[in-house]
């Protein structure tokens, strides 16, 4: 009794400390504004006249007391996309700061063009903040949150009801995404097995029904419910009895695999009804089109760049063995359309010849490659092929696969032709869109996943498509690539 007494009094504590939890990173948002608005303004003074003849070296503004407006409207806009006021995964939160950028330098270009107040502030001033700002705040505020979090702060000390299947994969999530802020305290359990085991380091409990009896004495905040078979009336009165004692209850539901998003609720008020609201994003032509366009703007931008190190690349590998430097193979494409993959070949010409009588002399191999469909020690493979290998620079070829519209920068892998049996049903759901250059399974550990897994990734993709799940996966395959991470 005396912990739900104490109740109030902690839940004031809570408050206290998010309220300057978040003023806290307002004023760090203050300071970014400010400090992305100064380096505008020097590049406009200092560089830019250099460049250019048509720019004045004079002090692009007339005073801080005539363009006060100017820093409200980007506070305005993190205030909007909730930066203050909800929790996001990394990559989610990156995305609202991009937006961020976008929406404020398009407010005030519209106010300083169509107020003429171009003599109070330079229209290449707020271009330049804009073009800055995607880059200088996601790397201020993920520096600074990483500095709070490991001083205590921005945390959410949670309690997982449910130390099954669900609640083991959702604590393993949330210690991924540490930008959430939730730490687990512990797990609660019926059942006795369970009782005294730890998962991740993290203990395993006695009880569900004595959750409040933890809330004081762990100073939880969040409860997070995965105990998706205990049945309607049991979830039912869990929920109507903790949601009064803590900030927010979580619930996982047992739906694993589905998509996720773009996924809306939809409520019914009178019914008590509940709905998910899932979109096939790719049976939309104005996705498809965007998809395509994002395809070409980034290939044609990559390609004056990629051109000499890949004539490199192509002489290397004619003087380290005989043979085309280019290789082509049939694979798989939208639709089940059968298209001409271009990779730099790593192989020797007698590839096949190689790997039969490998496996012949060597039947240990014969499961990882019946598992993985590759070798770690792979004969087949040329000196200058291992490299392209690991660094994935064999695929760049394929970048016009992209040009002629038969694949995709990010999309599911491109499959063999003998691998359509292994797909099984998913080949309807996985051969909707391109396959890609890239993709979830590339970057989500490549060769240390199983065959198993690797379809499972590409189907969450096709469910889950939108541009800036591409974006994501483009930032995460040049992370991977540099440091050569599950590749071979």
């Amino acid at each position: 009794m005396r912990v739900f007494q104490n109740m109030p009094a902690m839940k004031t504590v809570n408050r206290f400390r998010a309220a300057t939890e978040v003023i806290t990173i307002f004023l760090v948002d203050m300071f970014s504004i400010l400090a992305v608005f100064e380096l505008a303004v020097a590049v406009r003074v200092h560089i830019l006249p250099y460049l250019y003849s048509g720019f004045a070296t004079e002090v692009p503004f007339s005073s801080f007391t005539d363009i006060w407006w100017l820093f409200l409207i980007w506070l305005f806009f993190f205030s909007y996309e909730g930066l203050y006021t909800k929790r996001f995964s990394f990559w989610d939160e990156i995305k609202a700061l991009c937006k961020v950028s976008f929406f404020s330098t398009i407010g005030v270009f519209t106010i300083v063009s169509i107020g003429k107040l171009s003599g109070d502030i330079s229209r290449t001033v707020v271009i330049l903040m804009g073009i800055f700002s995607i880059v200088l705040f996601p790397v201020i505020r993920t520096i600074i949150k990483k500095f709070f979090r490991h001083l205590g702060f921005l945390k959410r000390k949670v309690l997982i009801l449910g130390a099954g299947k669900t609640g083991r994969l959702l604590a393993s999530a949330l210690k991924r995404e540490p930008n959430y802020g939730y730490e687990v305290v512990g797990f609660l359990d019926d059942d006795s097995d369970k009782l005294g085991m730890r998962i991740d380091g993290i203990k395993v409990h006695r009880g569900v029904n004595e959750a409040g009896t933890y809330l004081k004495k762990c100073d939880i905040t969040d409860i997070f419910i995965a105990m998706p078979g205990a049945g309607k009336e049991r979830l039912q009165g869990l929920i109507n009895d903790l949601q009064h004692k803590v900030e927010r209850i979580l619930f996982v539901p047992d739906m694993f695999g589905i998509a996720v998003l773009g996924t809306g609720l939809k409520h019914f008020f009178h019914e008590e009804v509940l709905a998910f609201e899932i979109e096939n994003n790719l049976s939309n032509p104005l996705n498809m089109f965007i998809k395509r366009s994002f395809d070409m703007v980034v290939s044609l931008f990559l390609i004056p760049f990629l051109a000499v190190p890949m004539v490199v690349m192509a002489a290397l590998i004619r003087l380290d063995s005989k043979g085309p430097a280019i290789f082509t193979q049939d694979r798989i494409g939208e639709r089940g359309m059968i298209f001409k993959c271009f990779k730099f070949r790593t192989m020797y010409p007698d590839a096949e010849d190689r790997l039969s009588g490998f496996l012949k002399n060597h039947p240990e191999a014969q499961n990882e490659w019946e598992r993985h469909w590759k070798l770690r020690d792979d004969p087949r493979v040329t000196r200058i092929g291992r490299l392209l290998r690991t660094t994935s620079l064999d695929e760049l070829p394929q970048i016009f696969n992209v040009l002629k519209g038969e694949m995709s920068l990010v999309g599911p892998r491109p499959y063999l032709l003998r691998e359509r049996e292994d797909m099984g049903e998913h080949d309807r759901t996985i051969l909707l869109t391109k396959p890609g250059i890239t993709g979830l399974w590339q970057v989500s550990g490549r060769s240390n996943t199983n065959y198993d897994y690797r379809i499972t990734l590409d189907l969450w993709y096709v469910r889950n498509w939108n541009l800036w799940l591409d974006i994501v996966i483009l930032l995460k395959t040049v992370k991977i690539v540099i440091q050569r991470e599950g590749a071979y």
